[in-house]
């Protein structure tokens, strides 16, 4: 990883500018653990910026002046004697008004003391008034450019997750705002997962995130998330109450058709393409990340990988890519704001990424290009223009016909159609097939007794229908015809419900059992879902293609995953590209090598050379020659092991490698 002053060197050459330094942090006061946490994260913050450091404490005088009034009625008869009431009113308003005063700079001079030992700039602001109205109307002030504060304060009780100050100040707040949940913990703890969306909140939420990873030397983990189920079900309702005649006007089944092949695949590689993008910003920055595509309900997804990898920040933008102009915080947002385990930096900057990473920005669209468009249903319109977009931009067209139009629709259409013509046709065609079949009864599925035990005991009726539609949904893309136990519990709440998923990305070694799996294991070809199949065809054909097949039965065999799906292989394929970024060309390769593993994708060859050279010094080579690449080539697909040192535990000890013929090395 390059040192700071060289990454930013770099960035002031070829890099759009996003200031993601925090020059005046204000934080919020009380003495409370959460406050103290926060307290110590601002400093922490301040030290990277040399900021300067305000502390705030807002106390209710004039409240409790009026309460006071208020309970006079109240008071004992030898306290009504008016001489003897004034002199409880001065007792009260001493006590209040200069004992909430001394309290306030109490908590301020705790905070200097604090800052004092940094050497940061410190100020300190004791105010009167509502909390959240006056925290408000300080925080945005135009003086300070992040406002840090405890999730809960001193009225905490037993199972809060935030408090009231708090939501409001977060929603009312206009500039970045960081939220402490975990008073125990660090926010340099680590690691720090940044949530993007396409947005340009997030995309600056992903530059502050790259920022604090370098400084602190922490591992950034980036997300998308995206939800396939919530069409499903938004669909099953709109069918419960269409009639006959509304449906054929509706063209429901056209309708469904449609909008159920694109989101399917669209949506993942949309959002995928949010990481890739971070995957390009990562890399002209000098960062190391590691990207994930998560689906489900997005916010539920999200607190889910932070639990899992027990994050210590999470870095997102205050509204997304779906906002109007109205919102004061996005839904995802919200729910993370209240449920998420760890610290959250929400950011109300923004940035866009660079023209050659975003499409918009340097393509036009012809006339016919544009009728082509009409022809797509509304509701999906914007996503397919994004794909499209993405598709023209990384064949290098500038200028999107209808020709590009319908090369990039068949690649959004599943196997078999060719365009979207055909995928007109193939809805056609799927009414057709269907018109036996009720509305209602399209959508019955048999679940096993197992699985129904389980819906069943989720109380809520409207939760458990949902919960009944995203199962079926997600049995379906299994191609399955029986709702089991595995397609309903990742819906569950009740954590008692759930059992411990596998993880895709859990393998230390893609590879690590291509070859040969657990003695109580038998090598199988798990069925592929198509779009997992197609992607898996992109891959060059013959080893880097046969190698990728191999480790994903493997891997998905060791993990007790039934059916090869497009996200669990993205999940392998992002593995495969982080590996081969950090390896390092050590030998000397003669030219027609090269060319030997040119044609590989850049997320193996970095494996590919790993592994050829660390035979080829086993071997006692100084170079690696065409013979050498052709050898291993033969070896990895005669022996079915990638790592061939049979001292290598990642895999299950294969035969000592046959020597070289003699005469082949350093000329090649």
């Amino acid at each position: 990883m390059q040192d700071s002053n060289t990454a930013t060197q770099i960035e002031d050459e070829i890099i759009p500018q996003l200031d993601t330094a925090y020059h005046s942090i204000l934080m919020a006061v009380d003495s409370s653990d959460h406050s103290n946490r926060a307290t110590d994260d601002a400093i922490e913050l301040g030290q990277l910026y040399q900021s300067t450091i305000t502390a705030s404490h807002v106390y209710a005088a004039q409240m409790h002046d009026m309460r006071f009034k208020q309970m006079e009625g109240g008071l004992p008869e030898q306290f009504k004697e008016e001489d003897e009431l004034e002199r409880q009113r001065d007792i009260h308003d001493s006590l209040i008004t200069k004992g909430l005063s001394i309290i306030t700079d109490s908590y301020l001079i705790q905070a200097e003391n604090a800052c004092k030992k940094t050497g940061l700039i410190f100020k300190g602001r004791s105010l009167e008034g509502k909390n959240y109205k006056i925290l408000v109307n300080e925080a945005n002030n135009g003086h300070y450019d992040l406002l840090v504060m405890g999730s809960l304060g001193l009225g905490a009780i037993a199972g809060s997750t935030i408090g009231t100050v708090c939501e409001r100040v977060v929603r009312r707040s206009t500039v970045d705002t960081l939220v402490i949940k975990q008073p125990q913990r660090s926010i340099k703890d680590g690691p720090i997962v940044a949530a993007i969306d396409g947005s340009k909140q997030s995309y600056a939420a992903l530059i502050t995130a790259f920022n604090l990873a370098r400084q602190w030397q922490l591992p950034l983990k980036v997300v998308s998330a995206f939800d396939p189920y919530y069409h499903y079900v938004a669909f099953n309702k709109i069918a419960g109450v269409l009639s006959d005649e509304a449906g054929k006007v509706f063209k429901f089944k056209e309708q469904e058709q449609l909008h159920e092949e694109i989101i399917d695949d669209g949506l993942a590689k949309i959002y995928q393409g949010h990481l890739d993008v971070a995957e390009q910003m990562a890399e002209e920055r000098g960062i190391e990340i590691e990207t994930h595509l998560l689906s489900g309900k997005p916010h539920h997804a999200i607190e889910e990988y932070i639990d899992r990898i027990k994050a210590s920040l999470l870095i997102i933008g205050k509204i997304g890519i779906h906002c109007d102009d109205e919102l004061d915080i996005g839904g995802n947002s919200e729910n993370l704001l209240r449920n998420s385990s760890c610290a959250l930096l929400l950011t109300q900057r923004e940035f866009t990424p660079p023209v050659e990473l975003i499409a918009e920005t340097t393509t036009t669209w012809s006339t016919q290009s544009e009728e082509a468009m009409r022809r797509i249903p509304p509701f999906v319109q914007n996503m397919a223009r994004a794909t499209i977009l993405r598709y023209a931009q990384a064949e290098g067209h500038t200028v999107i016909t209808a020709s590009i139009v319908h090369e990039a629709t068949k690649n959004m259409c599943p196997a078999g159609m060719k365009n979207l013509d055909n995928l007109v046709d193939a809805a056609t065609a799927a009414k057709q097939a269907k018109e036996s079949k009720s509305t209602a009864g399209a959508f019955n599925m048999d679940w096993s007794a197992e699985a129904d035990e389980i819906l069943q005991q989720v109380q809520d009726n409207t939760l458990r229908n949902n919960t009944k539609m995203r199962a079926e949904k997600r049995a379906l893309t299994e191609k399955s015809t029986i709702v089991e136990v595995d397609h309903i519990l990742p819906f569950v709440v009740n954590p008692s419900l759930k059992k411990e998923l596998p993880s895709p990305s859990s393998s230390k070694c893609p590879f690590s059992s291509m070859g040969k799996l657990e003695d109580s294991m038998e090598e199988v070809d798990l069925p592929w879902h198509q779009d997992a199949l197609t992607r898996l065809e992109k891959i060059p054909e013959g080893t880097s293609r046969n190698m990728t097949k191999k480790a994903a039965n493997a891997i998905a065999q060791q993990q007790n995953i039934e059916t090869i799906s497009l996200e669990f292989l993205e999940n392998i394929l992002s593995i495969f590209n982080s590996g081969s970024k950090k390896v390092i060309i050590n030998l000397t390769w003669t030219k027609d090598a090269e060319a030997a593993i040119a044609k590989a994708p850049s997320m193996v060859q970095g494996m590919l050379v790993q592994e050829i050279e660390a035979f080829a010094k086993r071997e006692n080579l100084t170079a690696v020659g065409f013979e050498t690449v052709q050898l291993v080539k033969k070896k990895w697909t005669d022996e079915g092991y990638f790592h061939l040192d049979p001292d290598d535990s990642r895999s299950s000890s294969p035969p000592h490698p046959d020597p070289l013929p003699k005469g082949e090395g350093t000329n090649g």
